[in-house]
């Protein structure tokens, strides 16, 4: 069982895809891999130097995210080149945790744009954590700091809720408390493992 897991900044995917992998869910997270696939010493990182130069790295040789956010983000056609490096290398290396995988396993791909990169029908089955965007935009304040219009924009800046809602095949919502939370997620898991 093939399932994609999305959700908005701070909808609380990272707890539903921590809870699934205690749960036996194999999962393969797509923001660890795309930092995996830009490591030290990978044909990533050297492919990410080659067009956007060294400045993109930080003293230690390892990529220096902040600078690389810096050239790409706004610039829609070096943001595309950089996702040309970097998603199909983690499109690989999910396709080989997924191929490992016991059989009969739910393998949950936690992909954060799954919605933009259009990715939903290669799935069995779509879970998408589901929050208010202003729940999305009070979290980012108040646990990460962020001000107002950065949370803001952080949120324009990916699919709509409604969006979102409309590939989805589950509907964890996150609104409530973590037994809340965890309840759906574990009734959620039982269908899918079913």
């Amino acid at each position: 069982m093939r399932v994609g897991l999305t959700g908005g900044v701070a909808s609380g995917k990272s707890t539903v895809s921590a809870v699934l992998a205690e749960l036996g869910a194999v999962v393969v997270d797509a923001d660890v891999l795309a930092r995996e696939v830009v490591a030290p010493g990978t044909d990533g990182l050297a492919e990410v130097v080659a067009a956007f130069g060294s400045s993109v790295l930080a003293e230690d040789g390892s990529l220096d995210r902040p600078a690389l956010g810096a050239v790409v983000f706004g610039d829609e056609a070096r943001r595309r080149v950089l996702e040309g490096i970097i998603h199909p290398r983690v499109r690989a290396r999910a396709a080989e945790i997924e191929a490992a995988a016991p059989a009969g396993s739910v393998v949950v791909h936690d992909i954060p744009l799954l919605t933009e990169t259009g990715q939903a029908a290669s799935f069995d089955a779509v879970v998408v954590v589901d929050v208010p965007v202003e729940t999305q935009v009070e979290r980012m304040v108040s646990l990460r700091g962020m001000t107002r219009a950065d949370a803001e924009a952080r949120v324009a800046a990916q699919a709509t809720r409604e969006e979102r809602l409309a590939i989805a095949t589950y509907v964890v919502d996150n609104t409530g408390s973590r037994e809340q939370l965890r309840t759906r997620v574990e009734e959620v898991f039982a269908d899918l493992a079913g």
